[in-house]
């Protein structure tokens, strides 16, 4: 996601993260008008028994008729609505591409960033030109002192450095943005974390079975046919290839591995800029702050990772002049290939997209337009989005559901028996304390000083890059924006903020299958109800509750609670370290515990929220109803439509590796065996499989 701080902002995510789109049998094909999933009872396979395997019994009917499409890595019921929320934008683009002399500013720049994102033709003609002179630019360096200043420049002419979480591990070199301050969170500071890598994380680097060193391999081929494209001999670019590897590899070693991240206290290093400078003596962090424009950090730094920089200095040293060239000669292609000519484009696409994900078809250049266009001017985009898709009413209604969860989560910290009164009071204040933002911003962003010409698609993402590699910087040293969003309206996703105590809930997720303005109260608060579950209760999950109620770092827990905590959460660890067969991996359950912590607790508050609503009306869970259905069963079965999805093995593999995400089956699966409530509904008899005997229950 979009968002600029170093800690990991806990979002809700989808397997199909960059892939989701259409609607199954036109969507990727042509420009038929999209359809959205609404729940049906009918798709239920009632010849299945819901104790035994409860994703198959909700799922199995919807994943038969919808196969994935040849474009797609995975193939979910959000995926038409990706595509629904996806042509709204378009839409709006063409429209402001047309010519008027009374375009508003940012239709102006909306409109033209569509057209020279669309000007295929214009853009095979230019070739490498745009690419031409930022290959000069790291040709012409004298010496390794400029490594900076080179560094500086890429990461402001291409997105990653300021994106915050996991991607800046991918940043050249390093990442480098603002953030709140870990201890009083309402001072904004610099942050500089470890970067450096091609591929998604650290183990794809270092795991040493057949499967990694074969993807390893591919890799190196694919940099090295990368490079050639931008001008090198074959041979040249073979030898370089193996000396990228071999330095993207060194930093893999050096880096913090993704399960201590999740960790604040690990990434809590308050540092000076002279002691920055002394783990690096051979960067020259002056000139890099210098370049980006960056103002100066007080009264400190945060650096998440000071071994990893340790380690820097180290490989600094021991490769040439030559060889940091050519380093910087791959982050350059690398983060330049989506917007240059289709050569670039489709050996993109083959690695990134087919060999890691598993894509079999590239998708249209529309939506690769869209998707690009919503990411550097997502805050202008948005407000067409809202006028078109999100009514008044039904962010009411949101609101109103959102308080009826916060309200079950009072409840639940009021009734649980292994936590002091002391600790309750503080995750009640913590509780009440957390901002509500449903939709969109109440200010919309400034997009006037974004230079936007059709002249050329790769300067007009360098353009808006810098905008908002400088916006995200601006903030260091003022006083923190509660306003901002760190995602865009179109989002299909939600996110928690720990420091800034709020939970986000965009507009594009506020439709069907999640929210659905004709559907009763069991069926959106199984499904929209969840999600916001799973928010509220991040702030609650393991690394949540380490912040308090103003978002600083601090330990508000009794030993004996903290304690009791740590039990709990050790079970859904447990639990949710197993071998997933589809994927050929196993998961690690510490990686994806504040998520399946959320999951967990957020179902539960969902549907306590429900019966508190229907209790509220003189009505009951387990009335049956004209359908044939309990309330409390469609809660249940809206839940698991939500989560109906078909993940291509590429990309389950991946996200095992690096998400700190279950993938579907187990994101339903394994919440309702823990849940009495569930067993209650489908009548579930000990011994099913989906009455786990060990049930955990954090909230």
């Amino acid at each position: 996601m979009r968002f600029s701080k170093l800690v990991i902002v806990a979002v809700l995510s989808f397997p199909a993260v960059g892939a989701v789109c259409a609607n199954a049998q036109s969507a990727s094909q042509s420009d038929s008008a999209p359809k959205l999933e609404h729940f049906d009872l009918n798709l239920i396979d009632k010849s299945l028994d819901p104790c035994t395997d409860f994703y198959q019994y909700a799922c199995s009917k919807w994943i038969a008729a919808n196969p994935i499409p040849a474009d797609q890595a995975s193939w979910g019921t959000e995926s038409g609505l990706q595509y629904w929320n996806e042509n709204i934008l378009r839409e709006a683009m063409q429209k402001a591409a047309e010519p008027a002399s009374n375009r508003s500013g940012y239709e102006q720049e909306v409109g033209d960033y569509w057209a020279a994102c669309m000007d295929e033709s214009g853009i095979e003609a230019a070739g490498s030109r745009d690419l031409k002179p930022e290959l000069e630019r790291i040709a012409a360096m004298k010496n390794k002192s400029q490594l900076a200043e080179q560094v500086a420049h890429l990461h402001m002419i291409f997105p990653g450095a300021w994106q915050g979480d996991d991607n800046q591990t991918r940043a050249a070199l390093l990442g480098f943005g603002s953030q709140q301050d870990f201890d009083d969170a309402t001072k904004v500071v610099a942050g500089i974390d470890q970067g450096g890598l091609g591929l998604p994380n650290r183990d794809f680097y270092l795991k040493d079975d057949a499967k990694s060193k074969e993807i390893r391999a591919k890799y190196e081929i694919h940099i090295s046919k990368m490079l050639a494209f931008s001008g090198e001999s074959a041979p040249q670019a073979a030898a370089d290839a193996k000396t990228i590897l071999a330095i993207e590899t060194a930093m893999a070693q050096a880096q913090m591995d993704n399960v201590a991240r999740r960790d604040p206290k690990n990434l809590n290093n308050k540092m000076s800029l002279a002691q920055v400078q002394a783990l690096t003596p051979s960067f020259e962090w002056k000139r890099y702050i210098e370049v980006v424009g960056a103002p100066p950090s007080s009264p400190h730094y945060l650096v998440t990772s000071p071994q990893f920089f340790r380690n820097l200095e180290t490989l600094i040293q021991q490769h040439s002049l030559h060889n940091w060239k050519v380093y910087l000669r791959w982050h350059l292609v690398h983060g330049s290939a989506a917007y240059l000519p289709k050569a670039f484009v489709d050996e993109n696409w083959e690695f990134y997209a087919h060999t890691l994900v598993g894509a079999k078809a590239q998708q249209p250049r529309w939506r690769r337009c869209v998707r690009a266009a919503d990411r550097d001017l997502g805050m202008a985009l948005g407000q067409a989005y809202v006028a078109a898709a999100f009514p008044p009413a039904s962010k009411q209604r949101t609101v109103t559901l959102v308080h009826d969860v916060e309200h079950a989560l009072d409840q639940d910290i009021s009734g649980v028996d292994w936590m002091q009164a002391a600790t309750k009071e503080e995750a009640k204040t913590k509780l009440h304390a957390i901002e509500d933002k449903v939709g969109y911003p109440d200010h919309w962003r400034d997009y006037s000083s974004v230079k936007i010409t059709r002249n050329s698609y790769v300067d007009n993402v360098h353009e808006a890059t810098a905008f908002e590699f400088h916006r995200q910087l601006s903030k260091t040293g003022r006083p923190v924006d509660r306003e901002e969003w760190g995602m865009t309206p179109p989002t299909i996703n939600a996110y928690y903020d720990p420091q800034l105590n709020t939970i986000n809930f965009p507009a594009g997720i506020l439709q069907p299958p999640f929210f659905d303005s004709g559907m009763e109260d069991a069926v959106n608060y199984g499904a929209i109800g969840m999600v916001i579950g799973h928010e509220i209760t991040h702030g609650f999950d393991d690394e949540g509750r380490k912040f308090d109620a103003q978002g600083n770092l601090r330990d508000w827990w009794t030993p004996a609670d903290a304690k009791a905590y740590d039990e709990r959460g050790q079970c859904i660890a447990d639990e949710y370290t197993q071998e997933i067969p589809e994927a050929g991996v196993k998961q690690n359950g510490h990686l994806t515990q504040g998520e399946d912590t959320a999951d967990n607790g957020g179902l539960r508050l969902a549907f306590m929220a429900l019966g508190n609503r229907l209790q509220a009306e003189s009505k009951s869970v387990d009335a049956k109803e004209g359908d044939g259905w309990t309330p409390r069963q469609k809660f249940f079965l809206s839940f698991a439509n939500s989560w109906c999805t078909q993940v291509r093995p590429e990309l389950m593999r991946t996200q095992v590796l690096t998400n700190p995400h279950s993938i579907p089956k187990y994101r339903v699966n394994n919440v309702v065996s823990n849940m009495p409530e569930f067993q209650e509904a489908f009548s579930c008899k000990k011994g099913t499989p989906m009455v786990r005997a060990n049930q955990c229950r954090v909230w």
